[in-house]
């Protein structure tokens, strides 16, 4: 079998003369020469800024405080996942770091729409406020969402690749339901501790509110779409033409 480019580990085999082979657990990544990955890079960069954007208006369904880009975010996750098992430690930071400077370009060029001087009737002025409201705050969401994405996918990459190190192919659903737990709290209370004060959240109860909300929420998300997330990760497996099964 060749030997794999990216951070593949190899099992190595103790079986004796004569005695079958027993089951080696060792992990397995594919190579990133292939259409996938740009795919997964590509679309967790766009989910990320959508969100960023979305996550500057404070949203209440009754009690319950939460953000615009609440229905997003979990999904960066989930393809965080997906880039981790199938492409290993190293390829999920090179995708962590190219989303975290895409979403500062993007950022960058908000507050360059803003300084252009725009018409001056009064659709262009209602224009431009329209504009400040709703991309004004992005810049502060966005250091909070480079905090905690960076700290959340980390290590809730690190922790699929080593538990995957331990388990090879078997038992997906724990690393894919014990790293997000993990990562997602992690990220949540950043990104909340950060946000908070932007998107006009006060008090301790309102706080607290927004980040149980917001962690039970990602996290349900992504346990209920574990069985999804399985049947990709597979299909990702039998199609991508360097991963050694």
């Amino acid at each position: 079998m060749p030997s794999l480019q990216n951070n593949a580990a190899t099992p190595e085999t103790n079986a004796t003369p004569g005695a079958a082979a027993s089951p080696q657990v060792g992990a397995r990544f594919a190579d990133v020469g292939s259409r996938y990955y740009g795919i997964m890079l590509a679309s967790m960069a766009v989910i990320v800024i959508l969100s960023n954007i979305g996550a500057s208006k404070g949203v209440l369904f009754g009690p319950i405080v939460t953000d615009g880009g609440f229905f997003l975010f979990p999904f960066a996750y989930i393809l965080g996942d997906v880039i981790s098992e199938i492409y290993g430690f190293k390829m999920a930071r090179k995708a962590i770091f190219t989303t975290f400077a895409l979403s500062i370009f993007a950022s960058l060029s908000y507050w360059v729409i803003i300084a252009l001087p725009g018409f001056t009737d009064d659709y262009g002025v209602a224009k431009q406020h329209a504009l400040v409201e709703a991309l004004g705050p992005v810049p502060q969401i966005v250091l909070a969402s480079l905090l905690a994405f960076l700290a959340g996918q980390t290590i809730n990459s690190l922790i699929m690749v080593r538990l995957k190190a331990r388990q090879g192919e078997r038992k997906l659903w724990m690393r894919l339901m014990g790293s997000s737990g993990v990562g997602e709290f992690i990220d949540t209370l950043i990104f909340c501790t950060i946000a908070a004060p932007v998107i006009g959240i006060v008090g301790f109860g309102m706080f607290a509110n927004y980040v149980l909300v917001g962690f039970l929420y990602k996290v349900g998300v992504q346990y209920l779409l574990v069985p999804v997330t399985t049947l990709v990760i597979g299909w990702f497996k039998r199609h991508e033409p360097s991963y050694a099964i």
